[in-house]
């Protein structure tokens, strides 16, 4: 059960880019929590059940509330600001309002799982309940952002005020120069 995690993440010079990135890093974990429901009923917990675990489990643990505060509080007050421009789309602000809300319940979602997930990393076979829906709804708050808002925000965000997103992000992740280095999510 592979679980790449660690292909190049764009620069905070490029926020949009790097948001996207983690979008597939969110996308492969929530690939590897599907197979590992069958691999734990054909092989119990065993190393490669164990590994793929902890994967899921420092990623969610670490990278996933920052990529939240990414978008709550970097990424949606700027496209706020668009609501009205006519180039947005309509449901802009009801897109925007929709996926901070259900970024508590992520993570509410999350935290059901991480015990599971903490026993299957310690070598216990624990059964991976509520993550079907749990997957099946992070699935489609990933979609509306890759769909609708980042497409959106390609299109409307100034390079100042990407600037601007991008030297917040790297700032969370205590890095003080934000075109210093490519981010590690």
């Amino acid at each position: 059960m592979k679980l790449h995690l660690h292909e190049p993440a764009p620069g905070f010079h490029r926020p949009l880019d790097l948001l996207r990135a983690c979008h597939r890093r969110i996308t492969n974990c929530l690939d590897a929590l599907e197979r590992l429901s069958g691999h734990l009923e054909q092989h119990g917990a065993d190393t490669e059940a164990q590994s793929a675990a902890r994967r899921v489990l420092a990623y969610f643990e670490q990278a996933a509330p920052q990529h939240h505060a990414d978008e709550d509080q970097d990424l949606f007050p700027i496209l706020h600001a668009y609501r009205d421009h006519p180039e947005a789309h309509p449901q802009l602000g009801e897109w925007m309002d929709r996926l901070s809300a259900e970024h508590p319940r992520l993570e509410a979602g999350w935290d059901a799982l991480e015990p599971a997930l903490q026993n299957i990393a310690a070598g216990h076979a624990d059964p991976l309940e509520g993550a079907t829906d749990w997957i099946q709804c992070y699935r489609t708050h990933l979609e509306l952002e890759e769909q609708a808002v980042l497409p959106l925000a390609d299109h409307l965000l100034s390079a100042e005020e990407r600037a601007l997103i991008g030297r917040s992000m790297a700032r969370r992740r205590g890095i003080p120069d934000a075109y210093a280095k490519p981010a590690d999510e």
